[in-house]
């Protein structure tokens, strides 16, 4: 019987933690506010601009440098380790996992790696990242593209699956996306 009723305060406890996560915190109008909620529950995050709208998946797991911008409904997965190096841009609806299913497991058993991603790389709308990808320095990812490989640095990677559509000119970027304006 104690053991039931751990695994019920257990079953609780995530279902609350998720909730609380995946529902209010981004919910939360005032951006200081839910960075100061996420470290609360875990993540290591550094100076960055997060819109609302945004799931994470284990905020424990999760690191994002300063300088950053996460843009809204964006899907971080950090289940199996997400990093997210100093001055990436994010842009909307971007979907990174770093866990899914294993389509031939006769139980269709969860896998997946660590996802990284390089500085100042630049990951466009409705891009996708999949489970233990790893996206260089100064990297592009266009629109709309499913990363299923490693991505070099200064490489600029578009389509189905991503491939290299071209070479980003090799400087030293020193631009920042933090977005520093905020209302609350």
């Amino acid at each position: 019987m104690k053991k039931k009723l751990h695994l019920t305060y257990i079953t609780w406890k995530s279902s609350l933690r998720w909730f609380w996560v995946g529902v209010i915190i981004p919910k939360i109008l005032s951006r200081r506010l839910r960075l100061i909620f996420l470290r609360l529950m875990g993540a290591d995050i550094g100076k960055i601009s997060m819109f609302s709208g945004f799931e994470i998946r284990n905020p424990k797991d999760l690191s994002i440098k300063d300088g950053c911008s996460i843009g809204p409904k964006v899907v971080l997965d950090a289940r199996k380790g997400l990093k997210i190096e100093r001055n990436v841009t994010i842009a909307r609806e971007v979907m990174i996992w770093t866990l899914h299913h294993d389509y031939n497991d006769i139980n269709f058993k969860t896998i997946g790696d660590e996802v990284v991603i390089g500085e100042y790389s630049w990951i466009c709308s409705r891009a996708i990242i999949l489970p233990g990808v790893k996206i260089g320095k100064y990297a592009v990812v266009a629109s709309g593209s499913v990363v299923t490989k490693d991505v070099a640095d200064f490489d600029i990677v578009g389509g189905i699956p991503a491939k290299v559509i071209g070479k980003r000119e090799k400087k030293d970027y020193i631009y920042t996306p933090y977005y520093k304006l905020h209302i609350v």
